[in-house]
């Protein structure tokens, strides 16, 4: 899979003056697990890029697929980016 880019922007205001930023979400690998009739998780890497920083993250989100083919989102989550919080929760999906 090639790195796909979205762009969007966050806003956020301070006293009475806003700052627009934008950003752009790398999508560096994604694997997706299919299950039930329509449905599918999708585990990814991705990199926020803005113009002071670059982070990146892990991202697992809920979907489902659309009659024409095309992915609809229902939700998700972003991992903490700590080595040892990703192994517990992997730990815990394990054995929950």
């Amino acid at each position: 899979m090639s790195a796909m880019i979205v762009s969007c922007c966050t806003i956020s205001a301070t006293s009475n003056k806003e700052k627009i930023s934008m950003v752009e979400f790398e999508i560096i690998k994604a694997e997706e697990v299919k299950f039930g009739r329509n449905n599918f998780i999708e585990v990814s890497r991705k990199k926020a890029v803005t113009d002071n920083n670059e982070t990146e993250f892990i991202s697992i989100a809920r979907g489902f697929y659309l009659t024409d083919g095309e992915k609809g989102w229902k939700s998700s989550i972003t991992l903490p980016s700590e080595d040892d919080k990703r192994e517990k929760i992997a730990d815990l999906i394990k054995t929950i």
